[in-house]
């Protein structure tokens, strides 16, 4: 077996690993299926790669030819198509596929040329180029531009520079071959096949990485997300509560905790049915996520129990933020209750001090939702100084009356 053809060999066994490998993190992500347009890709490669070892053995190889070049174009325009999605662009299916039409034409009639008309090869690897680049624009235009991301533009760009070269690698290297039978044992295609396996590998794993990664991401989002309300749960909650504490403890900048209850949530629920009791429970909770700045904590922490961790927010902020919401909620007909049915909740707000853990800052907010609940409901109490935040008198004899 020559060196191209043992290439050929490597290829086929590691784009079948890869087809494997995006079919199974595709399998385990809910929401993400990006990973199956590779390996989509990877399953064209293979068929590719099949058409290579076959085309020498025919006698009359167009049909074979024409096969392998529209695999592999399916293969760069199933990874485009899993780039745009990744990447939340949209999909040029429109542009992808005029293309195609032109290259079967231009490869059809370059294909009687000779095996080293310049036409021939031009109007076989230009459209893989314009599919690589295709790809590369989608990564560019994303504006993301973190390691991975400039990695893998990095590696499109590069892959659409390759094949855009062969015409030129073949006439340096003196041409592909009079014949398919001959080509496999050519220096070009050497060169073809190791770039395509260097390429194809370090694409598949970087998006194999990438996939993972944010499989990965997923699967915490979902152990730390409540599924009713889209907001965080208890555990999400309290993991950034207490990096953002610390993170505003180090800033000396001011740190306010709001915690609220739906009122007479048990009613709705014995009246109107659980059903109606979830609708509440998600209006709520879309209100407190249409309010809530981007640097605010949201979370569901019980059944109708809600918590906002306000990073440099003071008292007053947080209360006129608590008062924003209590208005708009008790203003909001909930869909499915009747027209004279209005939701309220109330609040309890509390402000952090410096010597204050957060388990004693929610308690403070407990005591003053407590507080708002006793008083009537549908209402917005502070909290209570903490006790290491209150002055203390100067002669204790007197504080006291001793």
């Amino acid at each position: 077996m020559s060196g191209a053809g043992f290439i050929l060999a490597i290829n086929l066994f590691v784009a079948g690993l890869f087809a494997l490998a995006f079919v199974l993190v595709g399998a385990n992500s809910r929401t993400d299926k990006v990973a199956y347009w590779f390996a989509a890709a990877y399953g064209c490669v293979i068929v590719y790669l099949g058409c290579e070892f076959i085309q020498p053995t025919q006698p009359y190889p167009k049909p074979v030819y024409m096969l392998g070049f529209v695999a592999f174009y399916m293969t760069l325009a199933a990874g485009v198509v899993g780039v745009a999605l990744r990447f939340r662009r949209p999909v040029p299916w429109g542009g992808m596929g005029l293309l195609l039409a032109l290259a079967l034409g231009a490869n059809w009639v370059g294909y009687d040329m000779g095996r080293d008309s310049g036409f021939r090869n031009f109007a076989y690897q230009l459209p893989y180029a314009t599919l690589q680049a295709m790809a590369a624009w989608q990564v560019l235009r994303s504006g993301r531009r973190k390691t991975f991301d400039l990695a893998i533009l990095a590696i499109l760009s590069l892959g659409s520079l390759q094949f855009f070269s062969k015409p030129f690698v073949a006439a340096w290297t003196g041409g592909t071959g009079d014949s398919a039978q001959s080509y496999i044992a050519t220096t070009y295609a050497l060169y073809s096949q190791s770039m395509g396996a260097v390429l194809q590998v370090a694409m598949g794993l970087l998006m194999l990485t990438l996939l993972a990664r944010d499989m990965l991401v997923e699967i915490t989002m979902r152990s730390e997300t409540d599924p009713l309300s889209g907001l965080y749960n208890r555990r999400g909650f309290e993991q950034r509560v207490e990096a953002g504490l610390a993170s505003m403890r180090r800033g000396g900048l001011p740190v306010a905790l709001v915690v609220c209850d739906l009122d007479h949530f048990k009613s709705v629920n014995d009246t109107y049915g659980h059903e109606m009791g979830d609708r509440v429970i998600a209006t709520f909770a879309g209100i407190l996520k249409r309010m809530a700045a981007d640097r605010m904590t949201v979370a569901r922490v019980g059944g109708e129990e809600f918590s906002i961790f306000m990073p440099g927010s003071n008292a007053a902020g947080a209360r006129l933020f608590a008062e924003g919401v209590r208005s708009a909620f008790s203003a909001t007909q909930v869909d499915g209750l009747p027209q004279w049915k209005r939701c309220t909740a109330s609040f309890g707000v509390a402000e952090w001090t410096s010597e204050e853990s957060v388990s004693d800052l929610r308690r403070r907010a407990d005591a003053a939702l407590y507080a708002a609940k006793r008083n009537g409901r549908d209402r917005v109490r502070l909290a209570e100084p903490a006790l290491d935040a209150m002055p203390q008198h100067p002669y204790p004899n007197i504080a006291t009356g001793a």
